[in-house]
């Protein structure tokens, strides 16, 4: 197996194990709602730093649950991580939320896992399998809290329907699971929120970018990293468009 393939199987079984975990966390009754997010949220990352830090000690990581420091600039490979994205979704015991283990290499979300806990799947940026058929109306899936103002014009470019689903880990994966054709976000995201998503979306043959058609660069000094567009590849160019038109 070669090193990036070896990284993906690291990934996918840290994205599971991690899930595994959250599951449990819930299914003890302890707690509910937002503190049932914080605990998930803080359990899971202090499971993945400690996983990731004794199998990858040399590379760097990035994490929404731990305090950011400059030692991974210096790093090519860096680790980039949710614990648990969509703590609302989870904490209302919904099955809209994931889990993101992702390695961006040289700026490039180069591997990916997404866990579905709730689902029961892991996506994995190793294990591509062929797109679903689109529909013949476009969905495009957004925010249930933040619609962003920009989906109104895709939606009338493409004709489409907006579906709202939770987290961006499951919106993402709602675009390669045949759930929806496009993934439009304009309200805030960070690093984490995106990285092993779209390692994931870019492996199954979707297009991903910023949503003026630039490339989505990780690693950075500041890990925002506001908006982002997934769809399949034949929407692409009329989306960008239509985006830039506004």
């Amino acid at each position: 197996m070669t090193r990036i393939g070896d990284d993906a199987e690291l990934a996918a079984r840290l994205a599971e194990a991690s899930g595994r975990i959250a599951l449990e966390i819930r299914a003890a009754g302890a707690i509910a709602g937002r503190a049932l997010g914080d605990a998930g949220d803080k359990v899971v990352n202090a499971f993945l730093v400690r996983a990731l830090a004794a199998q990858r000690p040399e590379d760097g990581l990035l994490s929404e649950e731990s305090k950011d420091t400059p030692e991974r600039l210096t790093k090519r490979r860096v680790w980039i991580v949710d614990p648990v994205d969509g703590t609302r979704e989870y904490g209302e015991e919904r099955p809209d939320w994931a889990i993101h283990v992702g390695l961006a290499i040289d700026g490039v979300a180069a591997v990916g896992a997404v866990a579905l806990p709730g689902l029961g799947l892991v996506l994995r940026s190793d294990r591509p399998e062929p797109l679903p058929p689109a529909a013949a109306r476009p969905r495009i899936v957004v925010s249930r809290s933040r619609p962003p103002a920009e989906a109104a014009a895709a939606a009338a470019a493409l004709g489409a329907e907006l579906v709202e689903l939770g987290s961006a880990g499951a919106k993402a994966m709602a675009v390669i699971r045949g759930e929806a054709e496009v993934y439009l976000h304009s309200g805030g995201q960070h690093e984490w929120d995106n990285c092993a998503p779209v390692a994931v979306a870019v492996a199954h043959g979707l297009h991903a970018s910023r949503i003026d058609g630039s490339p989505l660069v990780y690693n950075q000094r500041d890990p925002v990293l506001p908006d982002l567009l997934i769809c399949r590849q034949e929407l692409a160019s009329r989306l960008l468009e239509a985006l830039s038109a506004r």
